[in-house]
């Protein structure tokens, strides 16, 4: 739609600034943040002629509703080489509002920015998080940074404990109830990747659970030391046998928690992977969205050089694609990881039941305090009952994120 076009549009006088659900715009800004081009549906929703677009501010469309805040954090995370995704409220030249999804990446020169209408269950919390954002910042005069903080210890209550995890949540239901909005089918890669998600947010409860099971077991060599102190002279089986009880459990213990619970772990690696090829994925489909928006106003475009905003956007989408792609390779390396680590588990397993069962034949032939010794031995077979399943379910997840990335 040409600027001509665009002022025949009907507008209404206030509120909302016409934005279909089917549509897509995107702009694209030099280091600075100043604009150097852009599509029609962005020169129509925000009511700009282009000859007032180019050469501008971005912010000359922001809206005063927006808490500084999340412009900090999103220029926080551009000037690192970034991707990042965030709602935001707009202001059109007539004073007209427009909430958008924007999805914003570093390109050759500068950024660029791609925006859909937010339609999620999501949309209206952050909406009113934001109202209460920009409250503490005027009545507290939060610094852009304070209020960004701010923002990130209110996302860790609602669980998000990174602003990426909720950029990516956003940006991959927002994608969905566009789909559903549009009578589209449900877009399967993330689909896919939500199931990715789940999976590990599971296994993250099973290995917490296991290395809970692995500290209450430590108590139980110990109680087998006291036992031996009574029945045997220093040395003898009992004591052996618990010491080397202790030893196992403790560092099957300490290894789980390193390898899979620690902060480079397997499994931390897992998590942030999926998320960050899941939010490249999310990304691609707008930008391709925004590639077919643009061929569409091919004869609206003397504002700019078409043939090399497609080849612009060509390269996005083919870099998203590609880091996607990459980090699904990467997760199922991760997965075989946790599944190795799990066989090498139940192989640490085979030597404590061999231990077990050598301290239930030493009860065996003692008189006296041989029933106490027993019931200790026999508490330990219930722990590694409960270990042993649940290595098995942390197997079978591990197997899950595999097969999902295989679909």
């Amino acid at each position: 739609m040409s600027f001509v076009d665009r002022k025949i549009e009907v507008r209404p006088s206030r509120g909302d600034a016409p934005f279909k659900l089917e549509e897509v715009f995107f702009s694209r800004t030099d280091e600075r943040g100043v604009i150097e081009s852009g599509n029609s549906v962005f020169s129509r929703v925000a009511h700009y002629d282009w000859d007032e677009l180019h050469g501008a501010p971005h912010k000359l469309i922001r809206h005063p509703d927006m808490p500084k805040g999340v412009f900090w954090l999103l220029w926080d995370r551009l000037k690192r080489g970034e991707s990042i995704g965030a709602y935001v409220k707009n202001q059109a030249k007539d004073g007209l509002s427009y909430w958008v999804f924007a999805v914003v990446t570093p390109c050759e020169g500068g950024y660029l920015s791609a925006r859909i209408k937010p339609t999620s269950e999501l949309f209206a919390t952050v909406e009113a998080e934001y109202a209460k954002l920009l409250t503490a910042e005027a009545e507290e005069g939060l610094s852009p940074e304070d209020s960004a903080k701010r923002l990130l210890e209110r996302l860790t209550e609602l669980g998000f404990d990174e602003y990426e995890k909720l950029s990516t949540h956003a940006l991959s239901q927002e994608l969905v109830a566009r789909d559903t909005g549009l009578g589209n089918p449900p877009n399967l890669k993330i689909k896919k990747f939500h199931s990715m998600l789940e999976s590990a947010e599971e296994l993250t409860q099973e290995t917490e659970s296991l290395v809970q099971e692995f500290e209450a077991m430590r108590t139980i060599p110990h109680n087998l030391r006291v036992i031996a102190s009574r029945i045997e002279p220093a040395g003898g089986p009992v004591t052996v046998l618990s010491q080397n009880y202790g030893t196992m459990s403790r560092d099957m213990s300490e290894w789980f928690e390193k390898h899979v619970l620690g902060e480079n772990s397997n499994f931390s690696a897992i998590k942030s992977t999926v998320n960050l090829s899941m939010f490249a994925e999310c990304l691609a489909s707008i930008l391709r969205d925004c590639d077919k928006q643009l061929s569409t106003e091919q004869n609206d475009h003397g504002h700019i050089d078409l043939e090399r905003e497609h080849e612009l956007l060509a390269s996005l989408i083919s870099r998203q694609a590609d880091k996607a792609e990459t980090g699904l390779r990467d997760v199922s390396i991760e997965a075989d990881r946790i599944l190795n680590a799990c066989t090498v588990m139940h192989r640490h397993f085979l030597g404590l039941s061999s231990t077990r069962v050598l301290c239930k034949i030493e009860s065996a032939r003692l008189s006296r305090d041989g029933e106490t010794l027993t019931t200790i031995i026999d508490q330990l077979g219930v722990f590694q009952a409960r270990i042993s399943a649940q290595l098995d379910r942390i197997g079978q997840l591990s197997t899950a994120i595999r097969a999902s990335e295989n679909d």
